[in-house]
């Protein structure tokens, strides 16, 4: 399927129509990777019946928060609560699970420790877990 394509072409697009309005506080790739996970979740809400995975999960009993991305039942509970979650939990998530960015690399966006990276990393999840137990 070309939808990563089709996504991606979307947010350079963007990117380009409003690099002026790039202020510079962040790195410039972390402000392309949000403006990509926007168009990302606008895809989502348009497509809401759609699943984006390729291959089978493997069932476990209790489902990581990785596998729950995947999974067509449980994906946009999962979205909704990325979309709320504070920063830096959403960005550092997103970066490392959608833009399967390393520790080390998301550290490097972010001027901060890869320790840092995978903390707030595993934060993050922990977080979502917690939530999705709410949905139960």
């Amino acid at each position: 399927e070309h939808i990563a394509e089709d996504i991606t072409s979307e947010a350079f697009m963007k990117a380009m129509k409003s690099i002026d309005s790039f202020n510079g506080t962040c790195d410039i790739r972390v402000w392309l990777c949000q403006i990509a996970k926007n168009c990302y979740f606008s895809y989502l809400r348009k497509n809401k019946k759609l699943t984006f995975t390729d291959t089978p999960l493997e069932q476990e009993d209790s489902p990581n928060v990785e596998q729950l991305v995947y999974s067509a039942e449980a994906s946009m509970k999962i979205h909704e609560i990325l979309h709320n979650l504070d920063e830096p939990y959403k960005e550092v998530f997103s970066l490392r699970i959608f833009g399967e960015l390393s520790f080390k690399q998301i550290a490097s966006l972010f001027g901060k420790s890869e320790n840092w990276a995978c903390v707030t990393y595993h934060r993050a999840r922990k977080k979502i877990q917690e939530r999705m137990e709410d949905y139960k």
